[in-house]
């Protein structure tokens, strides 16, 4: 199982972290992602998250996720500079034992609740959608074109009627009408 940091660090709306921890998990591990790979998960208010779509996004005011990949992969083997270890082309057990970080996904409870209506349904619907919605990114699945975002949705409707419950077609169908 990947490793997977929850935190939550607004007090608005709850989150139940053990919950969302599991899910996360389930989610990495259905996407292949193995127990050398680290991902973490923030709960944070809304002047947080304006700031973070501010300063990394250029988009003013609060939203409801944001996914922070990190693009770098696991370090090769090889001699200095290369980045490796002493002999040839051969792993030292330090990279071997080297963790991969994914990436960071940052939730807004505050956003969730107020989109949760007319969006996934329920506020836990919405947390959940939007989890599953950040770890996708961070596994390099967008939205841009209809074909990636076609792609994107199945995946998450898999995945949460897998290990959340099967959700209405409410979170993905006004992008299908009209």
């Amino acid at each position: 199982m990947p490793v997977v940091f929850l935190g939550n660090e607004q007090v608005d709306h709850p989150v139940d972290e053990p919950r969302w921890l599991k899910l996360a998990k389930d989610a990495l591990g259905a996407e292949k992602v193995g127990a050398d790979v680290e991902v973490s998960v923030m709960y944070v208010d809304e002047q947080t998250i304006a700031e973070l779509n501010e300063r990394f996004l250029g988009k003013s005011g609060p939203t409801d996720v944001l996914s922070f990949p990190i693009d770098e992969g696991p370090p090769e083997a090889g001699r200095v500079p290369d980045a490796g270890g002493s002999g040839p082309a051969s792993p030292t057990k330090e990279t071997e034992e080297t963790t991969s970080l994914l990436g960071d996904v940052v939730i807004c409870p505050a956003v969730a609740y107020r989109n949760a209506p007319e969006h996934a349904g329920t506020y836990d619907d919405e947390l959940a959608l939007l989890l599953v919605h950040g770890i996708l990114h961070l596994l390099g699945m967008d939205h841009m074109d209809e074909e990636e975002a076609e792609a994107m949705e199945e995946r998450e409707r898999e995945l949460l009627t897998a290990f959340y419950k099967p959700m209405s077609e409410a979170p993905w169908g006004s992008r299908h009408s009209g």
